[in-house]
């Protein structure tokens, strides 16, 4: 593709404007999709009281959740970017409503998991199929967009905990099958979405295509997508211990009831929404590199006080924490697409990938720890993980994309 196409290209994407519609749409069906899955995450104390499971056996149910996300997201997302699927996106919905409906009426661990693997399957068509959509109605202003489609999953990840403490927890494992009225509404929103979607692909390529020249060799790219790697472990691994384990640490550190111990949780992942949809924005006017060293080296002090402190210092550390950590990932997400331009199915379904994956294996090997040690101390050797955070310094500076001479 000339340079010449490439910046009209970019001209008729600007020229259209964001559609805060399309991102609303997609926002609203994160929120849904992702308070199912917090919710999932919630009752973990139910489900350890009913099927009397160990810790290693609640890590191995993220684990069955987040892999099936995990691995088939970039494949997804890579075959996509080929053969679009508009419709993929209630589709997929639909997965995550008959696992929904499963964990309700699961007598014994292992449909536990199967039910916890449906859940996963739908987030692995969602999520690259949504960050595409996200793109695409950007206008232009990509980090934006990013940041509001990320932020109705992380506000629907808050929920969660709550939907648990006052909904759930009282009800009994039945009552979840009350939210599979949350997936149909992402069904029926989704459906529309694809339509959008659908009518942008009819349109001639070059009203819908946004794609520019790479602007860094092949070797730096490779690089810096390693480095991202390294950072998203750091990012989600901590994160896993917070989102899976947190009610069981302060239960047992502070001697407080279950939910109150949501109600903490719920503290944390409403500073997580918070800071993602900060990050994206800030991204886009001080530049993604900054925000990526800043959010995930920052957080380092307070994840190495965390463990040492009180209930009420917990609760603050815990929002500094969320909202830094938060902020990196719309920021990594788009460094990583401008990276490899043209391939925004691939970088999302890898980078939402290794988000479920790396949290679903950090769940499990957290659990076994945590069963021989103690929760306590793998929260002391898990606040050393912010410090891999060094490593953003050897990420390149990516140059803004060249304007029409005409």
């Amino acid at each position: 593709m000339s340079i010449q196409k490439t910046a009209q290209i970019n001209t008729l994407s600007k020229q259209e404007g964001t559609r805060f519609d399309v991102l609303g749409a997609i926002s609203v069906s994160h929120f849904l999709n992702d308070s199912i899955q917090s919710l999932m995450l919630a009752v973990y104390p139910l489900f350890k009281s009913n099927f009397d499971l160990s810790f290693a056996q609640i890590g191995l149910i993220t684990l069955a959740y987040q892999l099936t996300a995990s691995i088939i997201q970039p494949l997804v997302g890579r075959y996509t970017d080929g053969h679009p699927l508009p419709f993929s996106l209630p589709i997929g919905m639909v997965s995550t409503f008959a696992g929904l409906l499963l964990l309700s009426i699961a007598p014994n661990y292992l449909i536990l998991l199967l039910a916890a693997a449906l859940v996963g399957l739908g987030s692995s068509v969602f999520h690259p199929e949504s960050s595409r959509v996200a793109r695409m109605a950007s206008g232009g202003r990509h980090g934006l967009a990013q940041s509001i489609f990320q932020v109705g999953g992380n506000v629907g990840t808050a929920v969660g905990p709550l939907l648990a403490a006052f909904i759930v927890m009282p009800n009994g494992q039945h009552s979840l099958s009350w939210f599979s009225l949350a997936a149909l509404l992402a069904i029926v929103i989704l459906t529309f979405v694809g339509r959008w979607y659908q009518h942008q692909h009819r349109l001639p390529k070059k009203h819908r295509t946004e794609v520019r020249e790479a602007v860094l060799p092949a070797k730096l790219v490779k690089r810096s997508i390693i480095i991202l790697v390294a950072l998203m472990f750091s990012k989600f691994l901590y994160l896993t211990s917070i989102s899976s384990y947190l009610i069981f640490y302060l239960m047992q550190r502070f001697h407080i009831a279950t939910q109150e111990a949501q109600l903490h949780l719920f503290i944390f992942l409403a500073a997580v929404a918070a800071g993602t949809l900060m990050g994206g924005p800030i991204g886009d006017r001080i530049g993604r590199k900054k925000v990526i060293w800043v959010s995930l080296l920052g957080i380092a002090p307070f994840t190495l006080a965390l463990p040492y402190v009180g209930l009420t210092m917990s609760a603050l550390l815990t929002v500094v924490i969320g909202f830094l950590l938060a902020s990196a990932f719309p920021a990594m997400v788009v460094y990583a697409q401008e990276l490899v331009p043209g391939k925004v199915g691939t970088i999302s379904g890898l980078f939402f990938g290794l988000a479920f994956g790396l949290g679903g294996v950090g769940a499990a090997v957290l659990g076994e720890l945590a069963d021989v040690w103690s929760i306590q101390v793998v929260y002391q050797i898990c606040a050393f993980l912010p410090l891999l955070g060094l490593l953003a310094a050897f990420l390149p500076h990516i140059p803004a994309p060249r304007k029409s001479a005409h």
